[in-house]
């Protein structure tokens, strides 16, 4: 007894369960409203009577799709969530018991058999709970759904494309929203992706498909479409029409990174915004950033189209420049996560060290004495701009002579070029197109991946939305760090994402241990 129940002089009865005895074994047991033991409770009654054991399913092998009854295409992976549900969903009479546990029971991927074991608990005999477990066997037929056939049958039978273009010198806007479309797979319905010049084509069995990808890309990146159909047969006596729709859609032609002369119509409605601005961020919307008053503005699709102003100067026209001096930064903003400094720096382009200039830079936070950085020549460019012209000409102390965009690690890069990068992409399975003129250079598309690399490590915000993998040739080195000083940014190791790849030495080992087991 506790120490408070001595004080009161009370006492605890300790209860007990009593048990009664089986009617059927005499096996003793608790009570239960039939008066039988579960084992002889089970022979008695079968809750799973008038339940499904065994269900023939439709699998699509070119898509990986199953077949969800009478014409939906369900796509799940191997003893997935999706897959189970989808099972689950197949069986019928399922009503008439409560499901209180469903699992996968393990079977040969190419024994074209699913076994699933169900859990049920249902009222027997007086009110009693029995609850049981059995298995459900699935046999899977292969199956081509209606875009695959067609696909198969001949290749050039789609229904509907979506031409994507960006009038632009560069890929690297290409290369980013491919990474997004295989981090949300959108384009997992296409039965075909062809690589142009200046874009890609996407190639739909289904006119939705082609509208869901369309949906997807409006989220990433500001876009216009045009919708155009062609009749491609008509059965008079039943009135249908069978339709090729082509969707011709334009990505925005600016670019982060690049330098823009805002109109002043422009201007004046973002409140007086620069007008030299330079793209920092596009999403949905596009970033605009005064580098010289830290001052930001946001163009969403709708906007930018109504105006349809350009780029003054891309990122083909970056000059390297010398930094000599950095003078402490006089304000601070921070724009969509990222953090900008307002300073002073004396800097000299590497092709003329002789001649200096002393400019506003908003890359206080990160610059130093000594870097090296990019930046556009507005002192010494020809810059075929009708509004940069106008701005020239209307401003009293003339334009800055340089607007630095980015710090430059080239010095870094050359100390560890021919070694492999810690991380990986994965690419769209895509098909080149010689048909076509203007083919693409292989040469040159190279050149523009690896810039698209060197713009993943060295923002953290361009990789968040998308998927990094594990490099397998990459060994990292422990002198690294005391020989290259300050290295160029990288990726760090925790944002990687391990590829699951079993080798046919591992899988014999799994075999052998699941038999000795």
């Amino acid at each position: 007894m506790s120490a408070m129940e001595q004080d009161t002089g009370m006492f605890k009865v300790q209860q007990t369960i009593g048990s009664v005895l089986c009617c059927k074994c005499g096996v003793p047991m608790p009570p239960n409203a039939a008066n039988m033991c579960v084992n002889c409770l089970r022979s008695e009654v079968d809750i799973t009577e008038g339940l499904q054991k065994s269900i023939q399913i439709f699998y699509c092998p070119e898509c990986t799709c199953y077949l969800q009854p009478p014409k939906t295409w369900i796509k799940a992976q191997w003893e997935s969530k999706e897959l189970l549900t989808f099972c689950i969903k197949r069986l019928k009479n399922l009503n008439k018991v409560k499901l209180k546990n469903a699992e996968f029971v393990w079977t040969e991927p190419h024994s074209k058999r699913i076994k699933v074991k169900l859990t049920v608990q249902a009222e027997v005999l007086n009110g009693a709970l029995l609850e049981q477990s059995y298995p459900v066997e699935y046999t899977v037929r292969d199956n081509l759904c209606e875009s695959c056939s067609r696909f198969q049958a001949n290749p050039d039978q789609w229904v509907a494309s979506v031409q994507l273009r960006q009038h632009v010198s560069h890929r690297r806007t290409f290369f980013y929203l491919e990474q997004l479309i295989l981090r949300h797979d959108a384009a997992s319905r296409a039965i075909r992706i062809q690589q142009v010049d200046q874009g890609i084509d996407f190639f739909f069995g289904n006119k939705s498909h082609a509208n869901s990808f369309i949906e997807f890309l409006r989220k990433v990146v500001p876009i216009e479409y045009r919708q155009d159909q062609q009749l491609v047969s008509h059965d008079v006596k039943s009135s249908l029409y069978n339709y090729k729709y082509t969707y011709s859609v334009k990505i925005c032609p600016i670019c982060r990174e690049d330098l823009i002369c805002l109109p002043s119509k422009v201007s004046s409605g973002l409140g007086s915004l620069g007008p030299l601005v330079v793209c920092t961020k596009v999403s949905d919307n596009i970033t605009l950033l005064d580098p010289r008053t830290l001052r930001c503005a946001f163009l969403d699709a709708r906007q930018y189209f109504r105006s349809g102003f350009r780029s003054a100067l891309t990122s083909r026209h970056l000059v390297k420049y010398f930094v000599f001096d950095v003078e402490p930064p006089v304000g601070e903003a921070t724009v969509g996560g990222q953090k900008y400094a307002l300073s002073y720096v004396q800097i000299a382009r590497e092709s003329d060290i002789g001649k200096m200039f002393y400019v506003q830079t908003h890359l206080g936070h990160i610059l130093k004495p000594g870097d090296q950085a990019l930046g556009y020549d507005i002192y010494g460019a020809n810059v075929n701009d009708d509004e940069m012209e106008k701005y020239r000409l209307s401003v009293k102390n003339g334009l800055p002579e340089a607007i630095l965009i980015k710090k430059c690690y080239d010095e870094q890069r050359e100390r560890k070029k021919g070694k492999p990068r810690a991380f990986t992409t994965k690419k769209l399975p895509m098909e080149m197109d010689d048909s076509r003129g203007g083919r693409v250079d292989p040469e040159r598309m190279e050149n523009e991946y690896e810039e698209f690399l060197r713009d993943l490590e060295e923002n953290p915000e361009l990789r968040f939305n998308i998927s990094l993998y594990k490099n397998k040739d990459y060994q990292e080195s422990e002198t690294a760090s005391m020989t290259d000083g300050e290295g160029a940014p990288t990726v760090p190791i925790e944002e990687l994402l391990a590829e699951l790849e079993l080798s046919e030495e591992e899988e014999e080992g799994d075999d052998e241990d699941d038999m000795d087991e």
